[in-house]
C-alpha cells in the first residue's frame, strides 16, 4: 500500500510528512521525526511510556496511527519547555526527585501538563486519576504526585 501524506503541527511545527498507513504514531515521532524524547515501553497502550498530546488529550502513541495525526495539534516532551526555560512540571519533576531512572518521565510530564491544562488546581484523587495509566517503577509514585501539586501552585503563582 502507498504511503499516505499528512498534516499536522507537532510542537507548534507544521509539518507534512508522508508515511505507511500502518506506522503508528510513536514511530513516527521516534524515527521519522527524530523526536527520541518520547518512549516505547510495552507497545500495548498499557505503560504510558509513550504518552503525547493529540488534540488536547492524552494519547499513548503506541496504540494510534500516524494518519489519525492529520490535521492535529500534538505535543510531545519536546514541546514542553517554554524556550530553554523549563515548564513548571518540568522543574517541579527536577526539584522534587519525580523521576530516577527517568523511562516514564516523558510520558508523565507530558500527562501532567495536560493534567494541569484542563484543571489548574488538581486534588491529590484528580493528579492521581490524571496520571492513571503511566506507570513508574522506581518512586512509588510519592514524589510525582508531589511534583504535579507543587507545578500546580507554580502555575497559579505566574
Amino acid at each position: 500500500m502507498a504511503d499516505l501524506t499528512i498534516r499536522f503541527t507537532i510542537n507548534g511545527k507544521e509539518t507534512v510528512l508522508s508515511v505507511p498507513p500502518q506506522r503508528t504514531l510513536l514511530e513516527m515521532i521516534r524515527e521519522d521525526l527524530q523526536l527520541i524524547g518520547t518512549k516505547e515501553g510495552c507497545g500495548h497502550g498499557d505503560c504510558g511510556a509513550c504518552t503525547v498530546i493529540m488534540g488536547g488529550k492524552t494519547v499513548n502513541s503506541c496504540i494510534i496511527l500516524a494518519v489519525e495525526a492529520d490535521g492535529q495539534e500534538i505535543t510531545t516532551v519536546e514541546g514542553v519547555a517554554q524556550g530553554e526555560k523549563l515548564h513548571p512540571v518540568q522543574q517541579a519533576f527536577v526539584d522534587h526527585h519525580g523521576m530516577q531512572c527517568g523511562f516514564c518521565t516523558s510520558g508523565m510530564v507530558v500527562a501532567a501538563k495536560a493534567l494541569l491544562d484542563n484543571n489548574p488546581n488538581p486534588t491529590l484523587e484528580e493528579i492521581k486519576d490524571g496520571l492513571a495509566g503511566n506507570l513508574c517503577r522506581c518512586t512509588g509514585y510519592t514524589q510525582i504526585f508531589k511534583a504535579v501539586e507543587v507545578a500546580a501552585e507554580a502555575i497559579k503563582g505566574e
